[in-house]
């Protein structure tokens, strides 16, 4: 399989301008690209000026590649138009199967032969996805599943599906890491891949605490902020444990904790989404909101994000983990 050279790319297509995909946008754009964005909405425009303004001051903040232009976007209505030509395709549309099926079988009739594609899908598998797409397309799609913004949180998960070239796989792995993403290289589909996995058990359990009247929401999201959350950003749930057993580590935790951990495991199956529990859990996030605006609470978690990053990249960088020392990502 033929695959543009990466460093020849100075032009992408974002296929939908939501927040994921303009988020993508902004995040092209800030390492100095050039952004075609397809999107049918009449108010696609408006709206990717908005998210990208908002963006912008984050994105500077981290640090802006060589000639940047937050302004070097254009917005299509015509899908050939907008892949005219592009290095590379970043899908974006809502999380409808049917939807996402047709539109990947269309981005590959249309795209460059030598362009990939990758899709942002949170939960669907490529296999899946490409049911449509003949093999010479499918062979070019892969899942490249970002986490929210992906203009700010550098993690991609990566993963072909069946029919996709393990050569489209490894080029895109290689794409995300060079324009600075921290990229998970998956060996096989997993359904909701892993951040995904582990962030909607966390979820379920939340849904489940407001509907049996255990927690607020305000005090679930308390729990995580200034309790795990605290240690995750460096090191992760599994080395925390690993730490928490003290001299011995993840085995101790394991010998000593796991057999009263089968009840946690297995009582709770995913609650069942009444009106009751939707508008409590709204009412919830009202309340903590207290007032802020979407925007003022995405200015937060931004300046957040950023301060997090900072800081976790200071201590790398006096603890490098062994890959860290060789001088891998």
């Amino acid at each position: 399989m033929q695959l543009r050279d990466m460093n020849s790319i100075d032009t992408v297509a974002c296929v939908g301008a939501g927040v994921i995909g303009g988020g993508w946008a902004a995040y092209f754009l800030a390492k100095g690209l050039r952004v075609r964005v397809w999107d049918p909405s009449p108010d696609a425009a408006d709206k990717l000026t908005r998210l990208i303004d908002n963006a912008w001051p984050a994105l500077t903040e981290l640090g802006l590649a060589p000639g940047a232009d937050a302004t070097a976007w254009t917005v299509h209505t015509d899908l050939a138009e907008a892949l005219d030509g592009v290095g590379f395709v970043q899908e974006s549309a809502p999380e409808v199967l049917e939807m996402k099926q047709r539109l990947l079988a269309d981005i590959a009739a249309a795209a460059p032969a030598d362009a990939v594609i990758a899709s942002s899908t949170s939960g669907y598998g490529m296999t899946e996805m490409a049911v449509e797409t003949p093999d010479v397309g499918a062979a070019r799609l892969v899942v490249g599943h970002p986490f929210n913004p992906p203009y700010l949180i550098p993690l991609v998960e990566v993963v072909g599906g069946e029919r996709t070239d393990v050569a489209a796989v490894e080029w895109a792995a290689r794409w995300y890491d060079e324009i600075g993403k921290s990229v998970i290289r998956m060996d096989r589909e997993v359904p909701g891949f892993i951040a995904n996995r582990l962030q909607e058990a966390l979820w379920r359990e939340a849904l489940h605490m407001v509907e049996s009247g255990e927690a607020t929401v305000e005090q679930i999201d308390r729990s995580i902020t200034d309790g795990p959350g605290l240690r995750w950003p460096l090191q992760g749930p599994m080395l925390t444990f690993h730490l928490a057993g003290g001299e011995g580590g993840m085995a101790h935790m394991l010998d000593h904790f796991g057999p009263s951990l089968k009840s946690p495991w297995t009582r709770l199956d995913a609650p069942e989404l009444t009106r009751e529990l939707r508008d409590d859990v709204v009412a919830g996030c009202d309340e903590e909101a207290a007032g802020r605006s979407i925007t003022d609470l995405v200015r937060a978690r931004d300046a957040s994000i950023i301060a997090v990053r900072k800081a976790v990249a200071a201590v790398r960088e006096t603890y490098p983990t062994p890959g860290e020392q060789d001088g891998a990502r």
